[in-house]
């Protein structure tokens, strides 16, 4: 039995859903021309498009490279390119957190 989407994570889907159409849109690309690009089915992007949050985290980041800004993505989620990040850039990351 899977657990309910919480909130902040079903709008954040939703939010980043609308984002990749908009680009999709911006660049001129029909959800065929895309979906064949990224190599997943047109229903699996009409999902992603539409913010669902069950979607296969390999397809998002294929129509992200397809839409032409997955370093964007990569480079968003550097904790080096943040202020935390830098300032503890000498320390040794454990190998385990618990």
């Amino acid at each position: 039995m899977s657990r309910p989407t919480p909130p902040v994570v079903a709008r954040a889907a939703a939010d980043i859903g609308e984002q990749f159409a908009a680009w999709r849109k911006l660049l001129g690309l029909t959800s065929l021309q895309v979906a064949e690009r990224a190599g997943i089915g047109r229903s699996t992007l009409i999902k992603i498009e539409a913010g669902d949050p069950s979607v296969n985290f390999g397809a998002v980041l294929r129509v992200a490279r397809a839409l032409g800004f997955l370093e964007a993505v990569v480079s968003a989620t550097d904790p080096y390119e943040t202020d935390l990040g830098r300032a503890r850039a000498d320390q040794t990351l454990p190998k385990r957190v618990r």
